[in-house]
């Protein structure tokens, strides 16, 4: 699979420079980390999903106006780099974002954290799957439960809204993680519910969400329990709860 095969080689660039003593840190406009593991992930990606023919919408290219892709029937969205601050804290949690996404909606989902060597893919069509290095990949099984025993929230995002919806919970367990690795505790079947009260963008869920939702899980705008949607005119999320609870 072209995806899964661009997030690897973003992953051997992004591990080049953790390793380095200079990671090229510098800030955007919103005051968002960058490193030159972000801009090498971004034009390796680039240069493999261009064979497929689809456009390419990533945080670290060029802005496209709402006029020219609202008209993509299909096209890729990427984050190459998910995590950046925990990228720079240099505690691996952060991953490399790939998803297809067909009419405002993720059919495809690539999500890799290099460091842990953990690779997750996931389609309507084939599943959710996840491998652990060079080891065989595995199904990972559908997963709805009745109850939520494990929450996980954001680790570098707090906010009182999220401790009030915890608060909501007091008997669940409640791990705290950087990236997408959030969303692929839920596909694992080790947490439940994964509440979003913090700004985010398009870029930042859609790998995540068509891994989850091929294991049978969802993404509900938490003022309308409506399913995220993808290549808005504002590409930023609104809040969501992310779960895999019936």
């Amino acid at each position: 699979m072209v995806a899964v095969g661009a997030a690897k080689s973003a992953g051997t660039e992004i591990m080049e420079v953790y390793g380095a003593p200079d990671i090229g840190l510098a800030y955007k406009e919103d005051d968002s980390p960058l490193t030159r593991a972000d801009k090498a992930a971004h034009h390796c990606i680039l240069e493999i999903l261009q064979e497929t023919g689809l456009p390419v919408l990533s945080e670290e290219g060029e802005e496209v106006p709402y006029a020219v892709r609202s008209q993509w029937d299909w096209f890729w969205m990427v984050d190459p780099l998910d995590g950046t601050k925990e990228f720079v804290k240099r505690n691996g949690e952060f991953t490399v974002n790939i998803a297809l996404i067909h009419e405002g909606r993720p059919v495809l989902g690539v999500v890799y954290a290099p460091v842990m060597g953990w690779m997750y893919w996931g389609s309507e069509a084939e599943g959710a799957w996840k491998q652990v290095g060079d080891r065989p990949p595995f199904r990972l099984g559908q997963v709805q439960k009745e109850q939520v025993g494990t929450m996980v929230v954001s680790l570098s995002h707090p906010s009182a809204r999220t401790r009030a919806f915890m608060a909501d919970y007091p008997e669940a367990s409640v791990i705290s993680m950087g990236s997408s690795l959030k969303f692929m505790l839920l596909a694992e079947g080790k947490a439940e519910i994964y509440p979003r009260f913090a700004p985010c963008m398009e870029w930042d869920t859609a790998a995540a969400h068509g891994v989850l939702k091929a294991m049978g899980g969802q993404v509900l705008q938490a003022e309308s329990d409506q399913s995220l949607e993808y290549n808005k005119k504002d590409l930023h999320n609104p809040y969501f709860i992310a779960s895999t609870v019936t």
